[in-house]
């Protein structure tokens, strides 16, 4: 049983993931932080799939837990995959809300940090900056919630350039929201 609620956890926080970048996000140029964040910004300025773009900026990561945290590893790879998947799957459904901006970070935040927490709670990763949380909480004991956010502050400051003051003023909501929402899911208290 306890399979196949992973595996449920996966798909599910990968649609949940999914809709947050594609349906709130990307309409807006708004980023996350992490990977997905890095995806984002490879997809606004080349126009290269952000799905695909999770996954190879993530294969540093994946071979240090190949050959450190082999379990790590292997739990964490379908996440990546599915995930990923999902992202580029979504892409192709043309949506824009008619609501401010700030909503769409909020409610784009709220989708990633429910699917990355679900995910985490059922001890998988989206991989790449997941993955680093995952790692840096098993060693120090801290919730990995508040790890995404600090990797996830640096990423979009990052990006500053690319998507002007604006949107990176929202994009520090999304974070904030993937953050808070991420914290509360993996605590298994939801």
């Amino acid at each position: 049983m306890h399979l196949l609620e992973k595996a449920g956890a996966i798909l599910v926080g990968s649609l949940l993931l999914g809709i947050g970048v594609n349906f709130f996000l990307s309409p807006y140029h708004l980023l996350d932080g992490g990977m997905i964040g890095i995806g984002l910004l490879i997809h606004y300025y080349f126009d290269f799939p952000t799905g695909l773009s999770m996954i190879l900026m993530s294969i540093p990561l994946y071979i240090y837990a190949w050959y450190y945290q082999r379990k790590l590893f292997i739990q964490s790879l379908h996440g990546l995959l599915i995930s990923s998947l999902c992202v580029d799957w979504l892409s192709g459904f043309p949506f824009s809300w008619d609501i401010p901006v700030y909503m769409n970070a909020i409610l784009g935040g709220t989708f990633i940090g429910l699917g990355i927490g679900l995910m985490l709670r059922y001890e998988t990763t989206t991989g790449g900056t997941d993955l680093l949380a995952k790692i840096i909480s098993n060693k120090l004991s801290i919730n990995p919630g508040l790890i995404i956010f600090g990797i996830d502050v640096c990423i979009i400051l990052s990006g500053i350039g690319i998507v002007g003051m604006t949107t990176f003023l929202y994009s520090g909501l999304t974070i904030l929201f993937v953050a808070i929402l991420t914290s509360i899911t993996v605590k298994k208290t939801v």
